[in-house]
């Protein structure tokens, strides 16, 4: 479900620690809500969130650590 990163006013946004910092031109945020998380752009945290369920955070998780 997409939804507004602005709509959540109270999340607490964290990229990843391997981001080069080069402007956050490759990067993306996440946030864990009550019942999974959102992902957004880093560049446009106005922008659109995508919110998933926390099995899928955990596999998307698993699968970054397993995969970088």
């Amino acid at each position: 479900m997409t939804i507004s990163a602005a709509d959540l006013p109270g999340a607490q946004w964290r990229k990843s620690s391997k981001s080069n910092g080069g402007g956050g031109a490759q990067c993306v945020m996440l946030t864990w809500l009550p019942t999974g998380g959102a992902i957004a752009d880093s560049k446009n945290m106005t922008g659109p969130a995508l919110r998933i369920s926390t099995r899928a955070l955990h596999g998307l998780l698993d699968s970054a650590r397993t995969h970088h």
